[in-house]
């Protein structure tokens, strides 16, 4: 069965009775978007750009609305078959919709408007409100992933400055996040998110939606590296099913050489070193010192991967044995960078781990410039509109010709009052804020990037990344 992905059907089933509770004379409905606040206090703005392509841009057609009509009517719910038919003879299936938003990229203090819509033909004021499930979700998540991507930039490259090489940093964080989201279109939305400020990746699925929804040929790079399954097979093989000691090295150096083969052709390998005992195989790679650094002339590199144990812990040892066998230099800021080999380590990290790791290298006296990161389902799956309490609200509607003032104000939360007016945000030379619309003495920073059905700004990668640079 293919799935029907028309727009009209894009929203929550309570939407779909809304356009019968309006107030009777409705012309217009003013709605935003922002973070109510959250883990951090600023948020790295993007995402909207792929729902403005993938969704709002197609018309729905006549077909669409009698499929619609043949679901939602079972479901029991009432159908604005009026109202659809007449955006359809109006406006051929586009939305007379206007979606203001601050550039892609922007990094702007929680509880500021991000996005306005509303609707550009009277006789649609229930339009507003039918697209908050969408809008909202295309803003939400990946501008919530790209913060978090973010904050842990601004980590990183808080010690590179201290300890290494600033420049290192669009590379000391992977994204190995495929496998732990929920969908394909979370990878690809997610791991774009996560590209904004890195790139380094190992999630395919975010170059595709680069390339479809911000025109950039290649968003990220990655490097051959080793699983598991590689390395268990080669002690397999060796002990034909007898017991696997911990210290046995036993045919890991020929999985070592095999990964080895690589830096013929590319500028560095990974070869996960943790299957049995990640301190013995760090031994193992020093006693083929001298292949190591023969395949390694010219700047190359091999990253060896603890994947178990405690993070802080086992990196700094891992250092501490290359080290002893492969020797470091001592950059200008006091700190061992090592020759020919690097750590990356991809379990178990968050902000905090990341933090707890390079504390420690730095404290035993090692550069930041030896440590790389790869972050699995923490980076794309582990937020949710929560973290940054992400919301849609109305905050002003036309009834009759006259505009009012909309908002809300539970006693029982103070965090979830909401904005009233036609508001917009603004900037000066003190910041970011969010204010009604019309002043004249600072600058407006959203920009009207879609009116019904075309889209009149469209941002390229390269213009996000800037936006975002720390």
């Amino acid at each position: 069965m293919t799935i029907n992905k028309t727009l009209i059907l894009n929203t929550d089933s309570y939407k779909l009775s809304q356009y019968k509770q309006d107030p009777p004379g409705l012309t217009n409905r003013f709605s935003y978007i922002e973070s109510r606040g959250g883990l951090w206090e600023q948020v790295v703005f993007f995402g909207l750009q792929m729902y403005l392509k993938e969704n709002l841009s197609r018309p729905f057609t006549q077909d669409d609305i009698d499929f619609t009509e043949l679901l939602v009517k079972p479901h029991g719910l009432p159908f604005n078959r009026e109202g659809l038919e007449y955006i359809l003879k109006e406006h051929g299936g586009h939305p007379p919709l206007r979606i203001k938003a601050a550039p892609e990229g922007l990094v702007i203090p929680t509880k500021n408007v991000l996005v306005t819509v509303e609707n550009t033909d009277r006789k649609c004021g229930w339009l507003t409100s039918y697209v908050e499930p969408p809008l909202l979700r295309s803003v939400w998540y990946p501008t919530t992933v790209a913060t978090n991507s973010y904050e842990s930039k601004r980590i990183i490259l808080d010690y590179l400055i201290k300890t290494g090489d600033p420049s290192l940093i669009e590379f000391k964080l992977v994204d190995f996040g495929s496998r732990g989201v929920s969908s394909f279109e979370s990878s690809g939305i997610g791991g774009l998110a996560h590209l904004v400020n890195f790139q380094a990746t190992d999630n395919l699925t975010a170059l595709l939606y680069g390339r479809e929804y911000y025109n950039i040929g290649i968003a990220g790079y990655s490097i051959p590296a080793s699983e598991h399954s590689i390395a268990c097979s080669y002690m397999a093989i060796a002990h034909k099913n007898a017991i696997i000691l911990s210290n046995d090295s036993k045919n890991e150096l020929a999985y070592i050489r095999q990964m080895l083969k690589f830096l013929d052709e590319y500028p560095m390998v990974a070869i996960v070193g943790d299957a049995y005992d990640i301190y013995n195989f760090a031994e193992l790679m020093g006693s083929i010192k001298e292949e190591i650094i023969e395949k390694t002339e010219g700047g190359k590199f091999v990253v060896l991967r603890p994947d178990s144990g405690n993070p802080p812990e086992v990196v700094t040892r891992c250092l501490q044995i290359l080290d002893k066998h492969f020797g470091s230099t001592v950059n200008d800021k006091g700190f061992k960078v090592l020759n020919r080999v690097r750590v990356i380590q991809g379990d178990g990290i968050t902000q905090d781990t990341i933090d707890r790791i390079l504390y420690r290298a730095m404290n035993a006296g090692y550069s930041a410039d030896n440590i790389t990161f790869g972050q699995g389902g923490k980076l794309l799956q582990g937020v949710d509109r929560d973290t940054q309490k992400f919301a849609m609200k109305c905050s002003s509607i036309e009834v009759d010709d006259v505009q009012y003032d909309v908002f809300k104000a539970p006693i029982t939360d103070k965090g979830k009052e909401s904005k009233k007016g036609r508001i917009t945000l603004y900037k000066n030379d003190d910041g970011f804020f969010t204010d009604l619309e019309g002043r004249t003495d600072c600058t407006e920073v959203l920009e009207t990037v879609y009116e019904n059905g075309r889209i009149l700004k469209e941002y390229t990668f390269d213009e996000v990344r800037q936006n975002a640079a720390i």
